[in-house]
């Protein structure tokens, strides 16, 4: 049977471990409702950005930009983890959706990973892809929470340049989708080539499910844009506003991945705190089992002695 002292110390180490997990549940509220805000506030961004790309659809001819179309070449698969764990399934959720996206059926994966060139934020993807033969053309580790649109162009500016050149076609990218605090989906969405309808897809998933900042009944309808007046002409505002849609597009998943990452996190550390809590009723237990056996024990050589003495 363990000692009294070693029971003791157990119990005072559980309860520091309780202290330490509950601060970090603490801070991992405040940051993911910071970064869940971040992501709405780019919303009205890459709504408007959305509203010109679809009245341009019928003026412009899409077709000839290549941002509009694919070509025999590899993807380019933008992987956003996190740099830290404790954050529960949240990285491998991620790893495995990219790796599945990828790999497909499983047949010839040799060539579809060498069809395939990953840019990976966060050093848990980073690694996990470096370490299993991808070829990892950028990596991006310890981003902050304050991620801004400049931050992320220096991918878009790699992505568009290897685009241009030949090098690679699609790209995709991965990332966790803040539903709610409690639900987070790992989502594969593919980004270029642009059509209305995936910006549209990637407008309408930047608020949460459930929550605060879920959508109301309002958000639902339908708003037409107004009638624009286009200079210099509609070819040249699709060669501005595609690049940027492509980067806002990046920037929203980061801050996506960011808030999940917090949400995932925050929910672990209670977790945490709720079994730390209960393991330490149970050495608490333990402890005041042992003490009354001891105490038991001790009258019951007392009282022998006595009655030896007698």
């Amino acid at each position: 049977m363990a000692s009294l002292k070693n029971i003791k110390l157990k119990i005072l180490s559980v309860k520091k471990t309780s202290t330490v997990t509950h601060a970090m549940e603490a801070v991992s509220a405040v940051k993911m409702r910071k970064s869940q805000e971040r992501a709405l506030a780019g919303r009205l961004y890459a709504a408007s950005a959305l509203s010109i790309l679809e009245r341009l659809a019928s003026t412009a001819d899409f077709g000839r930009h290549s941002l509009m179309r694919s070509h025999a070449a590899p993807s380019l698969y933008v992987v956003v983890t996190s740099d830290k764990g404790l954050a529960g399934s949240l990285n491998s959720a991620v790893i495995r959706k990219a790796e599945s996206s990828i790999l497909g059926d499983g047949s010839d994966n040799a060539a579809r990973k060498a069809n395939a060139h990953i840019v990976a934020i966060g050093r848990r993807g980073a690694e996990y892809f470096a370490n299993r033969g991808y070829k990892v053309v950028m990596r991006k580790e310890n981003v902050s929470d304050s991620v801004s649109e400049s931050d992320i162009f220096e991918i878009t500016q790699q992505f568009l340049a290897k685009h241009k050149e030949g090098k690679v076609s699609d790209l995709y990218v991965v990332y966790t989708n803040f539903l709610s605090t409690f639900e987070q989906e790992a989502v594969c969405r593919r980004i270029v080539p642009i059509t209305p309808q995936s910006m549209a897809e990637m407008v309408k998933n930047i608020r949460p499910v459930k929550g605060k900042y879920a959508p109301s009944a309002e958000d639902h309808v339908e708003k037409k844009p107004a009638s624009y007046t286009v200079e210099p002409d509609a070819d040249a505002i699709v060669e501005s506003l595609l690049p940027k849609l492509v980067n806002v597009a990046l920037l929203h998943a980061v801050l996506e991945n960011k808030a999940s990452e917090h949400s995932a996190r925050m929910v672990a550390m209670k977790n945490a705190t709720d079994n730390a809590k209960e393991k330490a009723r149970q050495y608490t237990r333990t402890f005041n089992k042992v003490r009354q056996a001891a105490i038991t024990r001790e009258i019951s050589e007392i009282t022998s002695g006595i009655e030896a003495m007698r």
